[in-house]
């Protein structure tokens, strides 16, 4: 009696309302910017990389990047290296908040916003909870590896190399 209760209770429906489906897909619609973020993050060894779709639910912004680095010093290196490839790119930063403290960086592009946050402050600030509405699209390492691969020789600029000769 009791197990036909609980199949009565939890239905498909309120299962898939209490427990949303989490997606896992190809970033491949994404603008080549915010693959070039996901890259810059994931070679500083960022985890948890996820992107937040806001655009049907934002008039701000359209996309939210989260990453999350082991220390103060990685999540400033993580937003150093985003900063500096999607410089080199030709897309610069309209503001970089909270660099010092580097418990939360805050990287504006304007259509898309970089946060690096360490490990604390992802639990606590929790802000897939909060944008609990937004498609939310976690990010693998080998689905960003294989979306990146064609420009990734693009992004390296090569340093000529001095050639030691023994005389």
């Amino acid at each position: 009696m009791m197990g036909k209760l609980k199949e009565k209770v939890l239905s498909p429906e309120i299962e898939t309302a209490a427990n949303p489906p989490r997606e896992t897909a190809e970033p491949v619609g994404f603008d080549e910017r915010i693959l070039r973020t996901l890259h810059a993050a994931s070679e500083k060894k960022a985890v948890d990389l996820t992107v937040l779709d806001l655009r049907s639910i934002a008039s701000f912004t359209d996309f939210f990047v989260l990453a999350t680095g082991g220390n103060k010093r990685q999540v400033q290196a993580i937003a150093d290296e985003v900063v500096e490839q999607l410089k080199r790119s030709g897309t610069r930063a309209a503001r970089v908040e909270g660099y010092q403290n580097a418990e939360w960086v805050l990287v504006d592009y304007g259509d898309f916003i970089v946060h690096v946050l360490d490990q604390k402050a992802r639990r606590f600030y929790d802000l897939e909870r909060l944008w609990r509405e937004a498609k939310r699209l976690d990010i693998s390492a080998e689905q960003l590896e294989s979306q990146i691969s064609g420009f990734k020789s693009q992004n390296e600029n090569p340093s000529p190399k001095s050639e030691i000769v023994d005389l």
